[in-house]
């Protein structure tokens, strides 16, 4: 089948005029038309077909042929009459496509809706659109569908808008759908050839291969394809067309009939029966009408083998007709009325295997199946049910409550297969049946008995029984346990809610799992299994006393039993032990989980929240992982764990002595422990230690060769001695920050010359008085904190600016500090290779004038008091050293008034100054090139802005005493500004208040919409955005 939908274009200017003439137009060229139309129907008819094209209305084919010829002709007369205008609509056309606008300028109209065509027109046209059908290649079985047009980068038409969806689908009136179209232009020559193809070539050098997109697909490849289609699906598939119809219909796809819940007529499902008689599976649950289906359905599908029902009746037609179906295996009936209610319904079958009855109402049922393997009668109501079933191995008769125990004795016992019972719910179970049941079904393995509460197991032998379940049996004692011993085969035992159960002790050498859940009186466990591979107990509140001997056991779980003081484990597999919130647990339990304890392979045990802990000691070559989260009593820690790598003491607020030795430990933070005194640290593998906050520590011992990162910051008790050892023990150390330890002193400090990787030291808040020993041992240092140290001289930092001491110095803090002006100034003068300064606090320092160090202004022709300065003399600073200043923080320097970095100080680098909260500053005069960041927040005696910052970006002025004027002087070179942020400056209003709206508040409420609209129009119209037309402006807000 190939369709060839051609579009006609109209202008919207011609569009009256061609209305009236379309006829004419369609049909003066119908002769003159060199092209064919085809559509194969197989079945050689063509000229019967050609005949019928001229009755008005009677087949499809013939107006369809006659619109797709009509169209095409029409198409090529119309551009060889519109040779050059035509062609460029083409190309406007295929830009359209290719940009996907919007076309306005043209009108398209689909030929194929053929209602505008009279009678006696279609018989030309019909003729010669299937003169040739029979020359159609028949292989080609697939529609080509023509979708889309060349990329191109030009788009002729740029002050047009364009729309044409491509590869839409309109249905016109009678049924025929416009998929994509064709343009040929006809002056070229080119047009439809006689065996109905397209020549290769269009004007401009556009292929016709390039128009096209096969969707050949071949039926083992469609079969494929459908393979994942429910039958919904299918039949939407089926409509396409016929190869699709055949494909779909094979009887692979329509062997599972499911018509649950759906409304079928018993004609439509007679019809898909005699269409599809190899029906392998049905459904009929929630039908209408469904003990007609059913008979339909075993009167006519001689091969089903599975076949579902329910929320329905049955009557006992159906139950005696089952036996029609020969190859039925399994039967499925769920919540079904059987017969009426009263009487017997017979379930007789020689080859069925699976039946299940479920939620049914019924009387009595008598079942004889010779080969039945699994029957489930779960919560049906019968009173009594005769089995005839000597292979039956699955039976479930659970929840049925009015079997009695006699009738489940008789039903049980005459299946001497039975391999699996499940009678849970049947609370007229007694042992004599489990007694009864026990002698005659040697074979049985699983028996859940849940919920029966007058079963005891006294007296019961089930020696190959793999699965017991008895949750919720309150006759279950520990008298119950020596049956249980009995079946040495037990895999899976379950005691839920056992209520008056009190000890389980247990030596069962398969037993694998064990559950015991909230059995409230259950005191003592005792589980001799060697595969034994899971133990849940959980809220059994009575529980002291555990002792599990397992060799398979992984993972140990016993959460949340509080009155737990005793555990005793013989696991040689166990790696995972949680014993969170056991409050009762004593200091005995280390014993436990140390080497020669039972546990030789352990690895990760918590102790979280275990309040009764005081002293942990711990020895075990194979625990990785400890937690003691919450464990506020222990004041003694002791950890012999080699390969011990994590460690959480959250909450350990009473460590008073800690010992890790040895430890795999990476890292380690007792900080969290106030009250440590002692502390013993071997750990080869260690590289981050912190000991922030313990005030009482004075006596520690840390031998670790990797360490890189110290913190004893207000480690107020360590002395010298400890400073002298840990360099020596720890020779790697980059960073150490001894902050707020005023014990330590120069001998301690001379002793850096141990750590040749020292980079970072943090003395802030110590007494020191002499720097000396820090600028003779830390010849690398980069990075030196001195906040606070109120104790040096003014002469402590010359060996910086006059010896040249620390050349790889960086970053130096002085902040909160006493030094004088002149120290500070010439250690700014003569350092430049500091990237980072903090001067915070320094109340010492008065101004921060660079004006009349380096290079004099007047040698560049700059006079001082400007900020003005011409690039052209820039060449010229370079030439001398520059500073390498990049971030300097000055911040609460009440004593500082003015603020003075000209071009000669050279601080091409300085990227950030803060001033902030200097409440003395009157006059800042910045030229830095390269400056992005400035906060002169809450400098309240602000008066003089000078900025020659080209790549300022944020300018912070809050809270200032400044003018108006001069803020907007000193941003006016700031071209690159981004954040400017004036708030509560109360004389800067034209950047904030000048331009609100009216009736705006500063705290951003409106309380007239109608004035803040037009304001805001006001505002938008002076920039041309939008008119003074208030009501469709607010219609668009």
């Amino acid at each position: 089948m190939r369709i060839w939908c051609c579009l006609c274009i109209i202008d919207d200017e011609e569009d009256d005029n061609r209305r009236e003439g379309t006829m004419e137009g369609f049909l003066a060229n119908v002769d003159g038309f060199e092209g064919n139309f085809v559509n194969e129907d197989g079945d050689g008819d063509s000229k019967e077909r050609e005949k019928e094209g001229e009755e008005e209305g009677e087949e499809e084919e013939a107006p369809f042929a006659v619109a797709g010829a009509a169209a095409a002709q029409f198409s090529l007369a119309l551009n060889r009459r519109r040779q050059g205008e035509e062609t460029s609509l083409f190309e406007e056309m295929v830009s359209a496509m290719r940009c996907g606008g919007n076309w306005d300028d043209a009108t398209w109209r689909s030929l194929n809706r053929c209602s505008f065509l009279s009678e006696g027109e279609t018989s030309a046209s019909a003729s010669t659109a299937v003169e040739d059908r029979d020359n159609h290649d028949l292989n080609h079985k697939r529609a080509k569908v023509y979708s889309g047009f060349h990329e191109s980068t030009t788009c002729p038409l740029t002050g047009r808008d364009f729309n044409i969806n491509q590869g839409s689908s309109n249905s016109s009136n009678n049924g025929i759908f416009d998929h994509n179209f064709i343009l040929n232009d006809g002056s070229d020559g080119n047009s439809f050839s006689g065996n109905g193809e397209i020549d290769e070539k269009h004007e401009g050098g556009l292929m016709v291969e390039d128009f096209e997109t096969r969707m050949d697909l071949t039926d083992d490849l469609l079969h494929m394809v459908f393979s994942f289609l429910d039958h919904c699906n299918l039949c939407h598939a089926a409509m396409v067309c016929r190869q699709w119809r055949a494909a779909s219909a094979h009887e692979d796809f329509w062997r599972c009939l499911n018509f649950e819940n759906r409304n079928i007529s018993l004609e439509q499902f007679q019809d898909i029966c005699q269409r599809y008689p190899n029906v392998a599976e049905v459904n009929l649950s929630g039908t209408r009408n469904m003990h007609l289906l059913v008979m339909r359905t075993v009167s006519s599908l001689r091969n089903l083998e599975a076949l579902i029902l329910g929320r329905g009746q049955l009557g006992d037609a159906f139950f005696h007709a089952l036996v029609e179906c020969s190859m039925l295996r399994s039967l499925d009936v769920n919540d079904a009325i059987l017969g009426n209610g009263v009487q017997e319904i017979p379930i007789n079958h020689d080859r069925l295997c699976d039946l299940k009855v479920t939620k049914c109402r019924v009387m009595r049922l008598s079942i004889r199946c010779p080969q039945l393997k699994s029957l489930s009668l779960k919560r049906s109501n019968m009173a009594q049910v005769a089995l005839n079933c000597p292979l039956l191995n699955m039976l479930d008769i659970s929840s049925c409550h009015k079997l009695t125990d006699a009738a489940i004795r008789s039903a049980v016992t005459s299946c001497p297969q039975l391999e699996s019972l499940d009678m849970s719910n049947c609370s007229c179970v007694s042992d004599d049946t489990l007694r009864e049941i026990a002698h005659s079904c040697g074979n049985l393995h699983v028996l859940c008995s849940s919920y029966c509460p007058n079963i005891s197991l006294e007296s019961v032998r089930l020696p190959v029984l793999t699965v017991l379940k008895l949750d919720n049996c309150e006759g279950i004692t520990s008298a119950s346990m020596a049956a249980i011993a009995h079946s040495y085969m037990l895999e899976e035992l379950e005691l839920d809610n056992c209520h008056m159960l009190t000890s389980v002790s247990l030596d069962l050498p398969l037993l694998q799992k064990i559950r015991l859940v909230h059995c409230r009186k259950f005191a003592d466990l005792n589980v001799q299994c060697s595969m034994l591979s899971s133990v849940m107990v959980s809220n059994c509140t009575a529980l002291h006393r555990i002792s599990i001997s397992s060799n398979s056991l992984q993972k140990l779980a016993l959460q949340k039993q509080e009155n737990l003081t005793m555990l005793a484990l013989q696991c040689q597999c166990l790696q995972e032990v949680d014993l969170t919130d056991c409050a009762s647990l004593t200091n005995s339990i280390c014993n436990v989980f140390s080497d020669g304890g039972g546990c030789p392979m352990l690895k990760s045990l918590v102790l979280d929240n275990c309040e009764s802990l005081t002293a942990v000691q711990l020895s075990s070559t194979s625990l990785v992982g400890l937690s003691l989260i919450g464990c506020r009593a222990i004041t003694s820690l002791d950890l012999a764990c080699p390969c011990l790598e994590k460690i959480c003491l959250d909450g350990c607020d009473h460590l008073e002595r800690a010992s890790f030795c040895p430890a795999a430990l990476r890292s380690l933070n007792l900080g969290i422990c106030p009250k440590l005194n002692t502390l013993r640290i071997d750990a080869p593998c260690m590289v981050s230690l912190e000991l922030k906050g313990c005030g009482v520590l004075s006596e520690a011992s840390i031998n670790c060769p990797l360490l890189t990162s110290f913190d004893a910051s207000f480690c107020s008790q360590l002395k010298d001695d400890f400073l002298s050892a840990t360099t020596v023990s720890c020779p790697l150390i980059e960073s150490l920050i001894l902050m707020s330890c005023p014990s330590i002193g120069s001998d301690g400090l001379f002793s850096l010359r141990w750590l040749p990787n020292l980079t970072t030291l943090d003395l802030s808040y110590t007494f020191l008085t002499n720097l000396q020993p820090v600028f003779e041992s830390c010849l690398q240092l980069k990075v030196l904190k001195l906040q606070a140290c109120k104790y040096l001289a003014d002469s402590s930092l010359e060996p910086l600016y006059k010896e040249g001491a620390l050349r790889e110095l960086r970053d130096l803090d002085l902040s909160y500090g006493t030094l004088c002006q002149s120290a500070i100034e010439e250690l700014l003068a003569f350092c430049t290779h500091l990237t980072h300064v903090s001067l915070n606090g320094c109340i010492n320092m008065h101004d921060l004038n660079w004006g009349s160090t380096g290079v004099g202004f007047e040698s560049l022709g700059i006079h001082n008091g400007s900020s003005m300065f011409s690039f052209e003399n820039f060449n010229k600073l370079i030439e001398h050293p520059n500073r390498l200043l990049q971030n300097l923080n000055c911040v609460g320097c009440p004593n500082i008034r003015k603020v003075l970095i000209p071009p000669a100080a050279r601080c091409f680098h300085l990227l950030s100054l803060n001033l902030s909260l200097s409440a003395n500053l009157k006059e800042v005069d910045l030229v830095c090139y390269n400056l992005s960041f400035l906060n002169l927040s809450n400098c309240s005696s602000l008066e003089v802005l000078k900025l020659g910052c080209p790549k300022l970006t944020s300018l912070f002025l809050q809270s200032c005493n400044i003018e108006e004027e001069t803020v907007e002087t000193a941003i006016s070179e700031c071209s690159m500004l981004e954040t400017l942020d004036v708030r509560f400056c109360p004389k800067v209003r034209a950047f904030f208040s000048s331009d609100l709206p009216p009736d705006f508040s500063r705290s951003g409420e409106i309380s007239n919409s109608r004035n803040f609209l037009m304001w805001l129009i006001d505002l938008l119209d002076e920039h041309g955005e939008v008119t003074s037309n208030l009501s469709e402006f607010e219609a668009n807000i």
